[in-house]
């Protein structure tokens, strides 16, 4: 069993990502009500959350103030936000 990552990520909305699994998988994550924390609060201001960005070495989104999810969290997002999962790659 290979070890899960974020393959490529954008910022698409003020509090949503679409996301690239390792696993083929993609989708927007909707982080509305996920952003609790003295790390994550800042993430609300949607100016700040566009600041986001895949980081190729940590293999998951990135903001400056070092805030950062886990791609497990991610994925688990993914599947509750869409209800289903696309699998494979994207066109």
């Amino acid at each position: 069993m290979s070890i899960l990552h974020v393959s490529d990520a954008k910022v698409t909305g003020p509090r949503e990502l679409w996301i690239r699994f390792s696993d083929g998988a993609d989708g927007t994550i909707d982080l509305t009500g996920e952003l609790k924390g003295k790390i994550f609060e800042p993430l609300n201001d949607p100016a700040y959350f566009a600041l986001g960005s895949f980081d190729v070495e940590a293999h998951t989104v990135v903001w400056p103030n070092g805030a950062d999810f886990a791609p497990e969290f991610l994925r688990a997002r993914l599947k509750a936000n869409s209800g289903r999962v696309a699998e494979g790659p994207s066109a």
